[in-house]
């Protein structure tokens, strides 16, 4: 079903057909290549290709070819929706990303926000421009790997402890339950189901080897925490320009009631670990700009701020 608004040139649809959705992705790939940032997160990336959010289109009045995409995440609980809008480099500085926003903000719900992703210049002029406020940060921190100016700590494991990999599906269960129980305050890492989990242990990127688990000694088979790590290959560019693979600590989770035994540094150090012993030379991770704890752990494993992300609202 869709709603087209004629006057702005964009339309609200609540699914892509095929052509549509090759488009979106091709826009969301140049813009990632101009801006040396994604333009959408990796949620909203799949999105363009599943159900649940709303689609937001806008095309050129020359030919219809698509200039910019938004999509509208519903908020989870109490949450706000959130949007990820983003425009083709080509068509710039012409009043699509002010149409396109406008439109998705009165598509969203009244409490909506917007991301903007590495919050550039362009984003922060926009969000001006609607009078809308910084609401919340998330911050991207690196660290480089393979440095022997800069050498990782020892990983040490407890004796009460044991650290193991991911032994297949039979382990799902447990992981979402950490999980759930772990991020039940955050708008997209919370309230997942069991698809969240098998859509990512069925992806390409997924390895067994680099999902760690934590468990105590004395309980196989109640899960403390996990640790998910990811690897983004290399990207060849059309400018020469190219990017070298880079791993990332995906998601770290503890179970709660378990704070105070090391478990997130434990298992953030055996990820790094492995992602240095793959022979990647940098790391990456996320974390809420107000989550001290987290970023005090991450700045003692030697990361640094990288990139920022602001939510608008």
């Amino acid at each position: 079903m869709a709603t087209d608004s004629t006057e702005s040139g964009v339309e609200i649809v609540d699914g892509l057909d095929s052509e549509t959705a090759s488009a979106a992705r091709d826009l969301v790939a140049a813009v990632a290549r101009a801006d040396g940032v994604d333009g959408l997160s990796e949620q909203a990336r799949a999105a363009i290709d599943s159900g649940g959010v709303m689609h937001v289109v806008r095309r050129s009045s020359e030919g219809g070819s698509l200039v910019g995409y938004a999509n509208i995440t519903p908020g989870r609980d109490d949450e706000p929706a959130m949007i990820e809008a983003t425009v083709h480099p080509d068509h710039r500085r012409r009043g699509h990303g002010l149409v396109l926003v406008r439109s998705a903000f009165d598509a969203a719900p009244e409490s909506a926000r917007i991301w903007a992703h590495g919050d550039l210049p362009g984003a922060k002029a926009l969000a001006g421009k609607l009078e809308l406020t910084a609401l919340r940060e998330l911050l991207s921190l690196r660290r480089p790997l393979g440095d022997s100016a800069n050498p990782l700590p020892p990983l040490d494991i407890p004796d009460d402890l044991v650290l193991r990999t991911y032994a297949g599906s039979g382990d799902d269960a447990e992981i979402l339950r950490v999980n759930n129980a772990a991020f039940d305050w955050h708008p997209e890492q919370g309230g997942w189901s069991i698809d969240e989990i098998t859509a990512r242990t069925g992806s390409d990127w997924f390895d067994p080897k680099g999902l760690f688990l934590v468990f105590d000694r004395n309980d196989p088979d109640t899960l403390l925490g996990f640790h998910w790590t990811k690897v983004h290959p290399a990207v060849t560019n059309p400018d020469g320009d190219d990017e070298p693979a880079l791993g990332e600590v995906y998601i770290v989770g503890v179970d709660t009631g378990t704070q105070g035994r090391g478990l997130g540094r434990i298992l953030t150090l055996a990820g790094i670990r492995y992602l240095e012993d793959a022979g990647l030379g940098e790391v990456e991770l996320y974390v809420e700009g107000d989550n001290a704890a987290a970023l005090h752990t991450y700045e003692r494993l030697g990361f640094t701020q990288h990139s920022i992300d602001v939510a608008y609202g």
